[in-house]
């Protein structure tokens, strides 16, 4: 994570502020997830009867994709200098635009769309995310995604 000063936040308004590392996500990764949420879809945890789908195998729950934003982020995001604590705020919008086939790579695309300090010390931080999957067109998300930094 990129660490910025509280009061440079404006000049990165509009601009990308970072791109992460790929991470895999491969069939061991989707099945703790489909245990952990008790979504044991076919299609996520059964690569044979995957094969008979458009997918042709098994794909990441859009939930995963979701959930790996945390991840993501600790790659692409800023941090405010003297940040005591960084919390998901919520979002704006999310659409699951493509799906992620096991034992894919993703990394995230993050663009500062505004930043706000609500309190004193209080920052609330827009981004446009992008879950790009390695090798194709289409990203695997979009979203709009609130940050909230305590310094």
């Amino acid at each position: 994570m990129k660490s910025v000063p509280a009061d440079e936040l404006a000049d990165y308004v509009g601009k990308e502020v970072g791109v992460s590392d790929w991470v895999t996500i491969d069939q061991d990764r989707i099945n703790q997830f489909a245990d952990v949420t008790e979504d044991n879809q076919f299609i996520h945890v059964d690569p044979e009867a995957a094969k008979e789908t458009p997918f042709g195998t098994t794909v990441a729950h859009g939930f995963l994709t979701l959930s790996m934003l945390s991840r993501l982020a600790a790659d692409g995001i800023l941090t405010l200098e003297g940040v005591k604590m960084g919390v998901n705020y919520g979002f704006d919008k999310i659409r699951l635009v493509a799906p992620v086939k096991s034992g894919k790579r993703i990394r995230g695309r993050f663009s500062l769309m505004s930043a706000k300090e609500r309190t004193p010390g209080q920052w609330a931080l827009k981004y446009a995310v992008k879950v790009e999957i390695e090798d194709e067109t289409k990203p695997a998300l979009v979203a709009e995604w609130l940050t909230m930094q305590i310094v």
